[in-house]
Order: C-alpha cells, then structure tokens, then sequence
C-alpha cells in the first residue's frame, strides 16, 4: 500500500480528526508555493480508548514495512462498541437476579414473605396451610404483594376467631388440649428473649380476676432491668360498689411482696376505659425514645388493652387514628396472638403487642379448647356465698355442725373439703357464673364425682353432665380428675372481717369468712371458740392454689380493708 499524500493547502486544524506529529521537522520543509508530500502511518498498538465524548489521538510517524496496518476506529465506531459493552452487562445482571428469585422460590420453604405477618395475630403470612396460623388465598396475597399492601392483610384463622370460633393453635407445656396446635408454649416465650438485651418499655399486665394466676412473678427473666409499669386488667368485673381506692392499695402490698420493682400501677378497663388515659400519659412520660412492649400472661386482655390505647391516642394524634384499621384481633382463645405485631401508635418509637405468656399452672391449660369460654367472665362479677343456709332442704342437719363434714364442688374442677370451720363460717366464691356449685356430704363425694349416686341425690348426674367443665361424657372419660390436694390452716385474728382468699390459678377465687354477719348470734362469741379453719381443697394436678390476704370487694371491703401505716423509706420507694 502506498502512503497518502496530503497537502497543507488542503488540511485545517479545526477538520482533522487526528494530531499530526512529525518526527524530523528538518526533514519536512513547507513551502507556500508549492505542495507539501507528508507521510502518515495507522498506530493501531499505541491507540488508547477513551469515553465517547473525549477525542482519540492518532501519531504520525514513519510508515510500517509493507505499508501494512489497521484502520483507525471513528467516533460512531467507539461509542458503539461502549453501548454494546453496557447492554452485554446489565443482561448479565439481570440473569443474575432471575437466576436468585428462582432459587429463592423453589425452596422447601412456603412462607410467602418472611417480613410480612398478619396484623392480626403476628403470624407469618403463608399460602400451604389453609388450617394454621398466617394462611392467606395465594390469589389475595399475589395482588396485596403487586400493590406492596401485605401489611393490610389479616389471616383466615383470624377472621374465624372474631366470629366467635374457638381455635387453638399452641400446644406444649402450657398449651392446650383439643384441635390443632403449630405452635408450643415454650417457642412462644423464646420470641421474648431478645427483651432482656434491648433498650425498651415494659407495660406488664395483670387480670384481676386471676391475679396472682396471671402476675408472671419471674417476668424479671424477660424484660431483663428495663422499667416495667403495672397494669391491673379488667377492673370493671369487680362487683358493685368496689373501692379502687383500696383494691389499688391491695395491689401495690401484693407487688411489694413479690419483689418487683415497678414504676407505677394503673387499674384499669379495656372495655369502658377507665384508666387507660393515666396509662397513655405515663408511657409518653417514661418511654423516652424507646420502644413499648406490651407483656403479660395468654387471655390477661393485652390486644383488648392496645386497641383502647389506641381509640385514646386517636383523639388527637392521626399516627394512632390510622394504627386503629389494622388492630390486633381479640378473642377468648388463650394464644390467639402467636408472634409479635408492630404498631405505629405514636411518634419516637414503636408499640409491640407480644405473644401471650403461658403458663402450665392455670385451668386453661388443663381444659379442653371447647370449654375455654366457660372460664373468661363476660360481666361483673356477683359473689356466691356458701352457709348452713345454702339449701332450705337440708338446712336443720347444718344447724349444729355448720359446713363441717361436707365438700363443695366449684364445677367440674375444684373440690373443697370443709374439715374445721365455725358455723357461721361463710364461704364466697367469685368467678365464671357457667361454674356451678353443688355441696354433699364428704363422706360421699369421692363416689359423687366419679358416678351417679342416685340413692343420694336422685337428680344429679356425674362429672361431665352436672359438674362441668368439663363438659359431655366424652371428655369426662378422658378427664384425669382432681389429682391435687392440699389442706390449708387458715389462722385469723378478727372474726369481723375476711380471714383470707384462696385463689385458684386460671379462674377465680374464694373468699373465707369466720363469722358471716348475717348469721352472727348475738351471745355467740367466735373468738374464744377457735382461732383457725381448715378446708382440704382438690384441683386437677398441674393448677396451683394460692393463699393471700383478702382482695377488698363490694361495698363490705372499703369497710373493712385497713390501710398500712408507712414509713418515709417505704413512702418513697413505693409504686405511685
């Protein structure tokens, strides 16, 4: 190949695409008159590729041997090969990322989204159980995930819960007997742990009616040293008349007594809001910056609490009125919540509702899932005295003996043996009005709960007909009976008022009186006559029984409920 030949008359600096660049300005001469020969070579090896936006240099030199070499590459040419380069890498990314989604969706795994839970009870949303918790129409949950509205969505078994269906889904120590279970007990408590290591604020709550049931005495090994407020629960189920003033007071001697530091107690009720207001004013107070976790045992009213919570909150903060269309459900299944459930209720910081605590010591964990609604009052609570008047029927054979001899049966799950009493001794007993009560004679109450002793009592029936729960002759013949016996001494100082409580974890409590005013004689004189009772009482094995000072109730307990004198010390480290 010969070389070009070009003449300087013909070249501009501002046309030519390349930079001329000559070795031995001795060599090449210039003349006005007359054209210029100048030789150009391609140097293809020192060419270096810019962006498409910077201009390539080309030196001159001397030719090649042979005149032999490569085309210079033009503009178009190099911001081709740079679009061709950026189209071969972003195919490559996304085979990549369909390559990922593949894997991730062939996997064993069959939970839709492991971020997104229902709002409802906390499970994770998923499409292969139709039964367990978090199920949800793969249709429905295709088109809330297009939209990105997981967050709105509520479970199939959360819907039947707030129909009135009774759906249990733990098991386990603690659990319940009955229908399925996808969840134990202790793999709920393990979904607490991380508490005791976060910067957090405790709300404990504790039902009233199960108080010493329902307090989680150890709840130190879950909330770790974070501050803690007490709210009692359920309030409005005290009988009329009820004193707050001293049923607050009683609270706050039992908490002390139990060793746990608290901040404050609040009684409250999640269905008429009382309380709830000083509740929200002290969590704005305390919770400074942190996060509020919302803790206590299974069906102690924790959603039922959140969600007046949050019709208080609403009244002036929007954030709290928009948390109020995706609230937790509520339901009288113990465990209705199985995971923890984010709630934007206010500003700096999140509120959690938490899976119920649940302990083997309660009825409920004793019971069959159908009789669970059998243990939750649903109205105010009214006192069932036991006397020697209990049955005009066979008054005249009390008369001398009083209840001594005799056994009374709180329904199908608690036998109390009266074996030294007064006769004016007054038994009431406050819980479920589905529980009834039924006394024999002790000598026939083994006999009695196990068969139908028609010789003595011609109407009654055996346990499963007549004493439930439990209920039905089929879960009676797998019923294991009342195992658990325990005598108590019941001493007393004054006969004029409540000796104690015997509590029963998971369903309410019996209040013991010496000498019930209305059968008080007027020359009797109980204090010289005894100073102690004791009752043998019988409940399925697993259900701890608790004796504590009485609970001050109805308009008698302001009357004799007796405040504790403090000192300074005890005044200031008490709860408020």
């Amino acid at each position: 190949m010969t070389p070009k030949t070009l003449s300087t008359s013909s070249l501009s600096p501002f046309l030519l695409p390349f930079q001329l660049k000559i070795s031995n300005p001795n060599f090449v001469k210039f003349h006005p008159s007359k054209p210029t020969l100048i030789l150009c070579e391609s140097a293809a090896s020192q060419t270096q590729q810019k962006s498409p936006n910077s201009q390539t240099q080309f030196p001159l030199s001397t030719p090649e041997h042979g005149g032999l070499g490569a085309a210079a590459p033009t503009r178009g040419d190099i911001f081709l090969e740079h679009q061709k380069s950026l189209a071969v890498a972003a195919a490559t990314a996304a085979g990549k990322k369909k390559k990922k989604k593949r894997e991730k969706t062939s996997g064993s795994s069959k939970v839709a989204n492991s971020s997104a839970t229902c709002y409802g009870c906390g499970a994770p949303l998923q499409i292969s159980e139709s039964d367990a918790p978090g199920y949800v129409d793969p249709d429905t949950y295709e088109l809330k995930k297009k939209h990105r509205q997981l967050r709105t969505v509520i479970c199939g078994r959360c819907r039947l819960l707030s129909h009135g269906h009774m759906i249990t889904a733990v098991g386990g120590n603690g659990g319940y007997s009955g229908g399925k279970q996808f969840v134990t007990a202790e793999e709920l408590r393990e979904k607490l742990s991380h508490l005791r290591h976060e910067r957090a604020l405790i709300v404990k709550l504790v039902d009233i009616v199960d108080f010493n049931g329902s307090f989680l005495a150890h709840v130190r090994d879950l909330a770790g040293a974070n501050p803690i407020i007490l709210v009692v629960t359920k309030v409005d189920l005290l009988p009329k008349g009820t004193d707050f003033n001293c049923v607050g007071d009683w609270v706050v001697e039992a908490t002390l007594k139990k060793k746990l530091n608290v901040l404050s107690v609040y009684l409250t009720s999640s269905k008429s809001l009382v309380g709830i207001a000083g509740v929200v004013s002290e969590i704005q107070k305390e919770k400074k910056g942190r996060d509020v976790y919302i803790l206590g045992s299974a069906n102690v009213g924790k959603s039922a609490f959140i969600n007046a919570m949050l019709k208080m909150l609403s009244y002036k903060d929007p954030i709290a009125a928009a948390a109020r269309k995706y609230k937790p459900i509520q339901s009288a299944v113990p465990g209705t919540t199985v995971g923890p459930i984010q709630i934007n209720a206010f500003t700096g910081g999140k509120l959690f509702d938490t899976p119920g605590v649940h302990l083997h010591h309660r009825q409920a964990a004793v019971v069959h899932s159908e009789d669970l609604p059998v243990l939750a009052p649903r109205s105010r609570l009214r006192g069932q005295s036991v006397t020697v008047d209990f049955d005009n029927l066979v008054a005249d054979k009390f008369e001398s003996e009083g209840l001594n001899g005799h056994s009374i049966f709180w329904g199908g799950l608690v036998r109390i043996d009266v074996l030294k009493v007064l006769p004016e001794t007054c038994l009431t007993f406050f819980g479920p009005k589905a529980l009834k009560i039924h006394i024999v004679p002790t000598k026939v109450a083994d006999e009695f709960y196990k068969l139908d002793n028609r010789a003595f009592l011609p109407s009654q029936k055996e346990v499963g007909l007549l004493l439930t729960p439990p209920t039905g002759k089929e879960k009676a013949d797998d019923w294991s009976g009342l195992e658990t016996e325990r005598t108590l001494q019941i001493k007393y100082e004054d006969a004029e008022r409540p000796a104690c409580d015997v509590a029963i974890s998971g369903l309410g409590w019996i209040t013991v009186e010496p000498v019930s005013k209305s059968l008080k004689k007027p020359d009797s004189n109980p204090e010289e006559t005894a100073t102690e009772l004791l009752l043998a009482v019988h409940v399925p094995k697993p259900v701890e029984i608790f004796v504590r000072p009485p609970l001050p109730v109805g308009k008698s307990g302001g009357e004799w409920y007796q405040y504790r004198e403090l000192t300074e010390k005890e005044e200031e480290g008490r709860p408020k």
